[in-house]
């Protein structure tokens, strides 16, 4: 079977959508750090799409801060990938083509520095995750100490991190009088904009004061709130897109039907017309933010970590046990809502019915240790920033401190049945040696891991509530198991 590529678009199924624009006339205007499946099969389409609708030089060059494989996968196709977006009814292929090139930069950081500078490039994108930013999840500020950021001050010329990255290109533009780019998180952290436009600032000011200063004035991050699932795509979901296109497509990506992007509209250098399809540009996201954080990803995260210890492998399998649902609306309802400030004309009520029907979509197989992945990262914007508020006004946190809990008992690196759990986290080093020395009682545990700053802060271990409530939540997690626990937890008789 032959591979997806230009050459063969117009041989492709009729059912199958592809570019409706000239490709061979796309300019790239855009750079795209972390070129993975999140960003293939959310911004990358609308791109596509404002493309089709408005033609202009935004073409996007992808960058991968670390492995070649999507580089490997998409150059022999000429950029050009599938994506299948499946619900029960099955799945719609597109093959997307905003893609211009893709560059690896640990092969070549120069020639990163070298696209980040020319004057069409105007807006630069991030998905790099969480831990990408090298900073502090529990203050937001830029962790200092880091080994990326630390190699990146005294070798400004081969950075390894975002930043270096990005505050380089920054200089070199600034040299040369070229104006700025707008740098534009996609990543799920609090006040993205506001956290990256810090981290910079720092970065930049440990460098040289002035260009900090520079960096302050003119470089604009708008914040922004994605929200897409996207599972990692298998050998399988690879083969079926494969039998529907007659082409093999290295990586395609598989997504929902459901998307949304909702960006602050500050774009000194201008930008694509994303909201011709979709995209909501407004004068303040935090609103959409938080409520996207707080009841999608935390919802996320306490299924990821709940149902993997409980067997579940996939998001799907664990909301269809009706103590998970329980557990999840009641997680919703009565403890994340009275934290937030709804956005206006939102229907907070429909969007909770809406995740709970995206989490129960069969077809996407969404693995929760996909998601239970970087928890160190995820935990402070998802549970323990609603969790502090809660705490302030003395309301219930039973729900939240299983979650968390429940995250404890996953780092251990066992599971219910002994068997070795994969733990992939910046902290899992660190974690693996505080669990092992705690052992498994939660009286030693909890407290154990409680003590690790970079998560908790210095607040939440001296608060008495949090302490007792995940202590209590984590002893019933080792001495009944997950399922048991979120049972009784949501009043579920087995």
């Amino acid at each position: 079977m032959s591979r997806l590529h230009p050459d063969g678009l117009a041989a492709l199924p009729a059912d199958v959508a592809r570019p409706g624009y000239d490709r061979a006339s796309l300019a790239t205007g855009i750079v795209h750090l972390g070129i993975g499946a999140f960003h293939r099969a959310h911004q990358a389409v609308y791109t596509e799409d404002a493309l089709k609708r408005q033609f202009g030089p935004w073409g996007i060059c992808g960058v991968s801060l670390r492995s070649p494989d999507t580089r490997d996968a998409l150059v022999p196709q000429g950029g050009l990938y599938t994506v299948a977006v499946r619900d029960a009814g099955g799945a719609h292929l597109r093959v997307v083509g905003a893609i211009t090139e893709v560059l690896v930069a640990p092969e070549d950081p120069e020639a990163v520095l070298e696209r980040l500078t020319r004057p069409s490039v105007r807006v630069v994108t991030l998905t790099v995750t969480e831990k990408g930013y090298c900073h502090d999840p529990a203050t937001g500020a830029l962790n200092e100490d880091h080994p990326g950021i630390r190699h990146d001050l005294e070798n400004p010329d081969r950075p390894e991190t975002a930043a270096g990255f990005l505050v380089e290109a920054l200089d070199r533009r600034r040299k040369a009088g070229v104006p700025p780019f707008t740098v534009l998180s996609c990543d799920n952290l609090p006040s993205n904009g506001d956290t990256l436009a810090g981290i910079l600032r720092r970065f930049a000011a440990l460098r040289d004061p002035d260009l900090g200063r520079w960096v302050e004035k003119h470089v604009a991050c708008p914040n922004s709130m994605v929200d897409r699932i996207v599972p990692a795509t298998t050998d399988d979901d690879r083969a079926a897109v494969a039998r529907a296109l007659g082409r093999e497509d290295a990586w395609p990506v598989m997504t929902e039907p459901f998307s949304q992007w909702v960006i602050e509209d500050r774009f000194p250098a201008g930008r694509p017309a994303w909201e011709l399809e979709g995209a909501e540009l407004v004068a303040d996201v935090h609103p959409y933010e938080t409520m996207k954080l707080r009841l999608l990803n935390g919802s996320h995260s306490t299924l990821a970590y709940l149902g993997y210890l409980a067997g579940y492998q996939t998001v799907s399998d664990a909301i269809a046990d009706p103590a998970y649902a329980r557990l999840i609306r009641g997680l919703m309802d009565e403890e994340v809502t009275p934290t937030l400030k709804v956005p206006p004309g939102a229907d907070l009520g429909r969007y909770k019915a809406a995740l709970l029907a995206r989490f129960a979509n069969p077809a996407l197989k969404h693995r929760t240790w996909q998601i239970a992945m970087d928890g160190s990262q995820k935990l402070p914007p998802r549970l323990l920033a609603p969790i502090r508020e809660r705490l302030a006004i003395g309301a219930p946190i039973d729900r939240m401190a299983l979650s968390v809990a429940a995250w404890m008992r996953y780092v251990t690196g066992r599971d219910e049945q002994g068997q070795a759990i994969d733990v992939r986290d910046p902290l899992a080093g660190r974690l693996a040696a505080v669990t092992a020395q705690a052992g498994m009682d939660a009286a030693t545990l909890a407290p154990a891991l409680l003590s690790v700053r970079e998560v908790f802060g210095d607040d939440l271990p001296q608060n008495e509530t949090f302490r007792a409530t995940v202590t209590t939540a984590l002893h019933r997690l080792l001495t009944q198991g997950a399922r048991r626990t979120v049972e009784a937890q949501s009043g579920v008789t087995p």
